[in-house]
């Protein structure tokens, strides 16, 4: 499982560097690295980080197609603001996610952190739906999901996956900065 790990973080984190950049390619890098993940993760026995992975290539596609959508004559995408009313619901939806999936998870299945792992879960889809609709704030909450996934995979044992996770908070740090500038950039642009 080391390499196919090691495999899988090389991809997610070209994938990760290629969505701080708001470049395309950063659409079918992620897809393997999620059928890489998926399968790492049903060997650990993280069911809802499994699903997790499942939900990320339909939000891959998703993606994809919002973002061909708002280009700008770079080939980068244009960042949006995040509505106070679709943050209040996405997060909403969250926790009622996180909830619903940790007793599913608590109650039916083996996992091996069903509650921790459902909220996790639950909070990436947020952030990865606002992040498909380009909405800068994806990126700070990627930096508390993926720091609280890097105590997780540590008390999994899967090392090279927290060091992946570690990695992906200075990724989103570097995200966050770059889409913040790339929002004053084109509030700056004559109309």
């Amino acid at each position: 499982m080391t390499w196919l790990e090691l495999f899988g973080s090389a991809l997610s984190i070209w994938a990760v560097w290629l969505t701080a950049r708001r470049r395309m390619l950063s659409f079918p890098i992620g897809m393997l690295s999620v059928i890489v993940y998926a399968w790492i993760f049903v060997q650990a026995k993280l069911y809802s980080d499994t699903l997790l992975q499942v939900l990320f290539a339909g939000f891959i596609v998703y993606g994809w197609v919002r973002w061909m959508r708002n280009l700008d004559d770079d080939g980068r995408v244009r960042i949006a603001p995040l509505p106070l009313r679709r943050a209040r619901n996405s997060v909403a939806v969250g926790v009622l996610g996180a909830v619903l999936l940790g007793w599913s998870m608590h109650r039916y299945t083996d996992a091996a952190l069903p509650w921790l792992d459902a909220a996790l879960t639950a909070f990436s889809l947020v952030a990865q739906y606002w992040q498909d609709r380009r909405h800068t704030a994806a990126w700070w909450l990627w930096i508390v999901v993926d720091t609280i996934y890097i105590g997780e995979y540590v008390y999994k044992n899967l090392y090279i996956t927290s060091a992946l996770y570690a990695v992906f908070v200075g990724l989103a740090v570097m995200g966050l900065r770059a889409w913040q500038q790339a929002g004053r950039d084109a509030l700056l642009q004559p109309s």
